[in-house]
């Protein structure tokens, strides 16, 4: 058995608990000691140790945009435009590169598990691979490599939206890649995901959204994710006008849609959630889905902010994901959450520190189908993160003020150390086996060189 002695810990109370020795044997937490001093064998961990955090939304082919769309005037639709040209350039051998680097930045943000919504399967102009799972192998390959868990969301594109009228538009050129032309197709590459499935690794489902498919397409992708108890997200209503149009099609929002589909329920997780109705929150909330919020993203492309007080309220969980990954910074996730929410209702104090780390760590692992993560108690999985109080942001911490520190100030540069399955693979702010700085340039450089066609 392994020990960690954390410094202070968080057992999901108000309050962060001193000299916390953690058991470890084999992948699983096996005894929680409080006001313990350090053994001399024990692994230290000064700071403050939190459950692994999640990140329940992510595309990682995102991270190259970084730096590259914030010129000009434009809206989310325009920025999709240049999402869709990194995404023509990628196969799987840079895919992967790209996705180890990333993921690689997340474990070093304190992320020990990542639900990657998983859309681009096949080559550019949807030229199938001569594994029809080549990608998605990719990104799981990538996972293995960074030590991070994976959830890896095969979704389901089959339309290229809904016009405004609510008439189905066809893929485009660049959208092709994205689809397996069928459901059935999708139900029998999903299928052959399978074998993947294993102690790092859970498959999961997604639809791409309402606008990408269309309601009988729904209940197969719903149905195929309750024979495999797997967890299905969903992008819904991140846009005033995907609402429109999903009126204008099915006379219901997209909620509503995938309410009488039967996709809803507690494996479901609305993804963005920003544009709801009242009838929304409630259909949400009473079916005891997930909502996933990534403000960051959500800021950056002009989206808005979601109601998440009212979600909770309701009856919804709160998860987080760094999404397009303009950061990745699950803190910064968490607390924006609290603060978008004050400059939209000119009130204080909708959600605490405890309940936004909540969010972050045992939220975002049941939305990813981890249900044995996100806390630190004995049988859980020994994932967790330490919080230094070395750094500026965290001057003056104290136990009675941990929690919030750590909510409301730190950042992704304070994770010291972390721990996945009980294998350290973050030591003092480095990752123990990827330079990930080194090969997050080169993997983006090698994305953004110019074209050479032969």
């Amino acid at each position: 058995m392994n020990q960690f002695w954390c410094e202070y810990a968080w057992l999901g109370g108000d309050t962060a608990t001193p000299g916390v020795l953690l058991g470890v044997d084999g992948d699983r937490i096996v005894s929680v000691d409080i006001d313990q001093p350090c053994p001399s064998s024990a692994v230290r961990l000064d700071g403050l140790t939190v459950p692994g955090l999640v990140n329940a939304h992510s595309h990682a082919f995102h991270r190259a945009l970084r730096g590259h769309t914030q010129l000009g005037v434009g809206s989310f639709w325009t920025w999709r435009e240049q999402m869709y040209a990194a995404a023509e350039r990628l196969d799987p051998d840079s895919y992967h590169r790209l996705a180890r680097a990333v993921f690689g930045e997340m474990v070093l943000a304190g992320i020990t598990t990542v639900a990657e919504f998983h859309y681009l399967h096949h080559a550019p102009g949807g030229v199938r691979y001569s594994d029809a799972n080549a990608m998605g192998e990719a990104i799981v390959a990538a996972a293995s490599d960074a030590g991070i868990r994976l959830t890896l969301l095969d979704t389901c594109y089959l339309q290229g939206g809904i016009d405004r009228r609510g008439n189905i538009v066809p893929l485009t050129p660049l959208q092709e890649r994205f689809s397996d032309g069928d459901v059935d197709a999708w139900v029998r590459r999903a299928d052959a995901l399978s074998s993947f499935s294993g102690a790092t690794t859970r498959i999961g489902a997604a639809v791409h959204s309402v606008r990408a498919v269309g309601p009988a397409d729904i209940v197969v992708v719903a149905e195929w994710a309750g024979a495999q108890s797997a967890p299905l997200h969903a992008h819904v209503s991140e846009q005033p006008a995907e609402n429109e149009q999903c009126i204008a099609a099915h006379h219901l929002t997209p909620t509503g849609v995938l309410a009488e589909q039967g996709a809803l329920g507690e494996r479901f997780t609305a993804v963005h959630a920003t544009h709801l109705s009242g009838v929304d929150v409630g259909l949400l909330g009473d079916a005891g889905c997930t909502c996933c919020l990534c403000p960051t993203t959500e800021r950056d492309l002009a989206d808005g902010i979601g109601a998440a007080r009212a979600l909770r309220d309701a009856g919804a969980r709160l998860a987080v994901g760094s999404d397009s990954h303009a950061v990745i910074d699950l803190f910064e996730e968490a607390r924006a959450i609290e603060l978008d929410e004050r400059l939209a209702s000119l009130i204080r104090g909708h959600h605490d520190a405890p309940s936004l780390l909540s969010a972050a760590t045992l939220g975002g692992a049941r939305s990813a189908g981890w249900s044995d993560a996100g806390v630190l108690s004995v049988g859980a999985l020994a994932d967790f993160t330490t919080i230094s109080f070395g750094s500026v942001r965290m001057a003056g911490v104290d136990a009675g003020s941990a929690l919030e520190m750590a909510v409301f100030a730190a950042s992704a540069a304070d994770v010291r150390h972390v721990v996945v399955g009980g294998t350290q693979v973050v030591r003092d702010h480095a990752h123990v086996s990827i330079d990930v700085v080194a090969e997050l340039a080169a993997a983006i450089a090698e994305l953004r060189q110019p074209r050479v066609d032969r």
